[in-house]
């Protein structure tokens, strides 16, 4: 005989379940890339997206790192066929997604390559902590690793003595 769960337990349960899954998948041509993490598609209906990447914050154009991480997105994204899932739209009114695009050095992999994980594991990004749970265990674990991995490396922006992460930088600019 099955056991029945009250109402209460599931509503959490479902809540939980339902916050992992991507509530639109669209795919399209990057047309722009305005900086570390933020993008232009072009939809398969010809409508452009502005897309802002779940889960990171790169450095802002006039900070430290700033143009070199706006160029190692492009290298990995400009002009190319993306997949989006999106979860969300921001306060700007663009969506916020994990990007996936075919890696460069393998022609038959499709889409395979998560593009803002890419940023964080070559420091051109910091794992934005802040929206944390709005990620699934997996990917929480995979971006503080590889945050703590290119920290340690020195790579990119941890190469600095003193990194200032991107939301902080902002606020002393008020």
């Amino acid at each position: 005989m099955a056991t029945r769960l009250p109402l209460a337990i599931w509503l959490p349960i479902g809540l939980l379940c339902s916050a992992s899954v991507a509530a639109e998948v669209l795919q399209g041509r990057v047309v722009g890339v305005a900086d570390g993490d933020t993008i232009t598609v072009l939809d398969t209906t010809k409508q452009q997206h502005k897309i802002r990447f779940a889960g990171i914050d790169a450095p802002e154009r006039k900070q430290p790192f700033g143009t070199r991480s706006r160029q190692n997105l492009a290298r990995y994204v400009a002009g190319k066929e993306v997949r989006l899932d999106c979860h969300k739209t921001d306060r700007y009114r663009r969506k916020i997604c994990k990007v996936w695009v075919q890696p460069v050095d393998c022609p038959r992999c499709g889409t395979t390559l998560e593009v803002g994980l890419a940023q964080v594991t070559d420091g051109m990004a910091w794992w934005y902590r802040r929206y944390a749970e709005e990620q699934t265990p997996e990917d929480w674990g995979q971006y503080e690793s590889a945050e703590q991995e290119a920290s340690s490396r020195k790579r990119g922006l941890w190469q600095d003595n003193d990194p200032v992460p991107p939301w902080e930088w902002r606020r002393s600019k008020r």
